[in-house]
């Protein structure tokens, strides 16, 4: 795994989500109860912008038809979506937020 710096814990409050782009790979980033998770910024059901939509615990909500999915491994938690979003590996050193987002 290619772990690089993506952001710093004070960049994202818990309960907060902060889009990225790395490596030309859109992601975004939720903190949940201080746990930082990683996954793509694509509502798998119609391209949607996550980052645009709601954290509600630990699932992010497609503003667009509320399709909705685990921040923690990318599972399909609501319809309409039925196809899991990417996730990817992330931790924390210090206040540095390092993630391996390679598409």
């Amino acid at each position: 795994m290619a772990y690089r710096k993506v952001a710093r814990v004070g960049d994202l409050p818990p309960g907060q989500m902060l889009f990225l782009d790395v490596e030309d790979e859109e992601i975004v980033l939720c903190n949940v109860k201080g746990q930082i998770w990683a996954v793509a910024n694509v509502c798998s059901h119609d391209g949607g912008t996550l980052s645009e939509g709601l954290l509600l615990g630990d699932q992010i909500e497609c503003p667009r038809h509320g399709a909705r999915f685990d921040v923690r491994t990318g599972e399909v938690k609501a319809l309409p979506a039925v196809v899991p979003i990417a996730s990817y590996p992330v931790r924390v050193e210090g206040d540095d937020v390092l993630g391996d987002v390679e598409p």
